[in-house]
């Protein structure tokens, strides 16, 4: 089936995607290109609809592509260009697009069942350290990730895209409430580890237990001072040079690897 007009009610559905409100209400988001679809194809995720413009089907892998989706009962239609465009987050798209549901996850029972490695984001706010750190995360064998209230919206476009695919494979879990995530963390044994400034430990001098829920704060501001005083552990990363202090995603990145070589002895 072909769309081709503005007013066709599914373009309407995909524009409306768009926006975070949108989403949040259809509990659904849109993922772009032809190799997010694949993996998303491959970790089993069922896509509501998909649409691709005249320019993906000169793509040596149209075919293949657009059979699996109808092979997994996802609806696919040919969107006139102009109209793909519209709803396009890239300058050199790839051509497809595909709509997702929206995993909804509880808190204590992802923690609750033999989980060991859990990240805490506190208000990250730029797209491409958020989709970095948890594309990290999952290299690293982080097992879950919360995303405490003030976070970019983890499915923004340009998250999503820096994921490279790890929005399907990773758990990730919304808390507007710190408090209670927090509660819930140490009435499952999780240490509550932070990584901040102002403490006199190096993250590589001291020893790990083995659950632990690793935050990582505001790019600009740090971790909130009502979870620093909660916090089991308190480390930092040294600073050799003249910088002030490491980009979120590069410092998560050093610590998730650390604990994850105590955890599971280097290789899982």
């Amino acid at each position: 089936m072909d769309i081709k007009s503005r007013d066709n009610e599914k373009f309407k559905y995909l524009k409306s995607l768009l926006k975070k409100k949108n989403r949040m209400r259809e509990e659904k988001y849109m993922v772009e290109g032809y190799r997010i679809i694949k993996q998303a194809i491959e970790t089993g995720e069922k896509l509501h609809m998909a649409v691709f413009s005249e320019s993906f089907e000169k793509n040596e892998f149209c075919e293949s592509v657009l059979s699996e989706l109808e092979n997994q009962g996802t609806k696919v239609y040919r969107l006139d260009q102009k109209l793909f465009d519209e709803i396009s987050d890239t300058q050199n798209s790839q051509g497809i697009i595909a709509v997702a549901h929206m995993k909804s996850l509880d808190l204590k029972e992802q923690v609750g069942k033999g989980t060991r490695f859990v990240l805490v984001l506190d208000r990250i706010q730029d797209p491409g350290n958020m989709g970095t750190i948890i594309r990290t995360a999952d290299a690293a064998g982080v097992e879950a990730v919360v995303l405490l209230k003030g976070c970019v919206d983890v499915y923004n476009p340009k998250v999503l895209r820096s994921t490279m695919g790890s929005v399907f494979t990773m758990p990730i879990l919304s808390a507007d409430d710190s408090e209670s995530a927090l509660d819930i963390l140490k009435e499952e044994g999780f240490a509550v580890a932070s990584s901040i400034l102002e403490t006199d430990s190096y993250y590589d001098e001291i020893s790990y237990p083995q659950k632990i829920a690793l935050v990582i704060g505001n790019e600009a501001n740090g971790i909130d001072q009502s979870i620093i005083e909660r916090s089991d552990i308190k480390v930092k990363i040294p600073i050799y040079g003249n910088a002030e202090s490491l980009n979120a995603g590069i410092a998560a990145g050093i610590l998730m690897y650390k604990i994850a070589g105590v955890l599971y002895c280097i290789k899982k």
